[in-house]
């Protein structure tokens, strides 16, 4: 039942996505970048389980929007280092707000108290 419901979820996500011209990657990676506002490529694509290789589009492309500033390490030039905008973190707060507007939308067919024991289910979940 969970596997369905995350489909129709991400799903529902793609038109709010692309209302903020974002793929999923692109969104992973600034909520990514906000627990941790400079890290390297290399611990980014780690922390969102990607291919350090196969995020270089996504990173060229949030690059190019002005959404993150990538640079050389001082301290090893063979490594990136990563950082989101001003501009980064008003498109994924907005996009962020967007999506929990249609969550919140969703959740509002279950009663409070069923609510609160889904999203105590889902966090105790997420613990593993």
């Amino acid at each position: 039942m969970i596997v369905p419901l995350g489909r129709a979820l991400m799903a529902a996500e793609q038109p709010i996505l692309a209302e903020h011209s974002l793929t999923m990657w692109g969104y992973i990676v600034l909520l990514a970048l906000r627990d941790r506002p400079t890290r390297t490529q290399s611990a980014l694509a780690e922390t969102i389980g990607a291919d350090k290789t196969r995020i270089i589009d996504v990173l060229d492309d949030l690059q190019e929007r002005g959404w993150i500033d990538r640079r050389p390490d001082p301290d090893d030039r063979r490594v990136h280092l990563l950082s989101i905008t001003t501009a980064g973190r008003e498109v994924r707060e907005a996009t962020q707000r967007d999506i929990q507007n249609q969550e919140d939308q969703l959740l509002r067919r279950l009663s409070t108290p069923q609510r609160r024991a889904f999203l105590e289910a889902l966090e105790l979940l997420d613990a593993h």
